[in-house]
Order: C-alpha cells, then structure tokens, then sequence
C-alpha cells in the first residue's frame, strides 16, 4: 500500500501498534496475577520482563530489518491469529518482545522477495540465532502454518490502523475472559463489526 511507504505513517504505525501491544500485555500480566487458570509457559516466554520498552523494540525491527512496511500489518495480523489458535499463551510483558520479532521475520519471509536469514533477525532481535529458528518454528507450528493473508484481511487490519491512528486516542481494551486477542477480523464484513464491538471499546 503506497500510504505505507510514507515515513510518517509508518512512524505513528509503530508508535500505535507499540501501545496496543503494551495495554494488551500489561492486561494479560494483570489477568495472569489474579486468574485462578494458569498460562502456559513457551519458548517465547523470557526469564525476566526486558529492559527495552516495546516501542523502542519495534523501532529497531524497522529499522534494521529493511523489510516492506507491509510486513508489519501482516505481522499484526500474524499476532491475532496466534492468540486466537493459542488461548493459553496470551501476549504479555514476558513474551511480546519475542512474539514481535519473529512474527515480523516470518511476515517478511512470507511476503518480500529479498529478505534476511535467521541469524540477522536474531541479531537485531536480541537473541541467537538458535533461539531465533526455535521461535520460528513455534511460531509457525502455532498458527497452523495458516500464514496467507487474503486482500481483504489485510485491508480490514489495516484500516482499523488506520483509523485509530486518526483518532489519536488511546485504546482502551475490555478484557472478555474467553478470548484474550487483539482483535479480530474475518473475512466476513458483518461479523468484523460484531466482534470489533465486543473485545475493544474506545
């Protein structure tokens, strides 16, 4: 999309979707603490919350992974679809940073013709290159490897984007117990506005 290749756009993307992913996992910390249902434990989760704030993270991954800005609303879209297929590993403070860079990587294999390999991705994630194929592989085990992103879906993400980046508004997330996902979006139009409405609230 030619909007996407204008810097300031993907700016206030990086900006927006940093915060969205921040009050996602920081309600996930919040519902792990006073839940009686245990989350499980997986090769993303770290030893300990890293120092680097989400945005910074995901600043970085801009701009050393030189991948299309496209690849960052595929990795959204990538983030939804492992939350919704895994509902024992929501995204939280432990995890994020390492769901963040290996979406992004695997978007990037999935969409660009040049890309780097693992080990550069690591590089610029923070972590081996071993962990890097291990998270991969995760990854893509736990989406199903269900990785194609019809036109539509992309449109639907980026749209949403799109207008709450308009909006200039915090998002302000309503926790539903059965479904902790950023949100959700189908290919079916009248459903996209039914499932918007129950899991955000502006």
């Amino acid at each position: 999309m030619a909007e996407l290749e204008n810097p300031s756009v993907m700016s206030k993307l990086i900006a927006f979707l940093s915060s969205l992913l921040e009050r996602v996992a920081e309600s996930n910390d919040l519902t792990r603490r006073v839940a009686t249902q245990s989350q499980r434990v997986s090769v993303f989760h770290g030893l300990s919350r890293p120092t680097i704030t989400i945005q910074s993270y995901l600043e970085r991954i801009f701009k050393y992974a030189n991948c299309s800005p496209s690849c960052f609303v595929v990795a959204y879209v990538y983030l939804d679809r492992f939350t919704h297929r895994q509902p024992s590993l929501p995204i939280n403070s432990f995890n994020v940073h390492r769901l963040l860079i290996t979406s992004v990587m695997v978007a990037a294999k999935f969409l660009d013709d040049l890309y780097y390999n693992n080990a550069y991705y690591a590089k610029v994630g923070g972590i081996s290159t071993k962990e890097m194929n291990f998270l991969e592989l995760d990854f893509l085990f736990g989406l199903g490897f269900e990785l194609n992103v019809t036109p539509n879906t992309f449109n639907a993400y980026f749209s949403y984007l799109q207008k709450e980046i308009t909006l200039l508004q915090p998002l302000s997330l309503v926790v539903v117990p059965s479904s902790r996902s950023l949100i959700t979006f189908n290919d079916d139009e009248a459903s996209h506005q039914k499932q918007q409405q129950q899991q955000l609230a502006v």
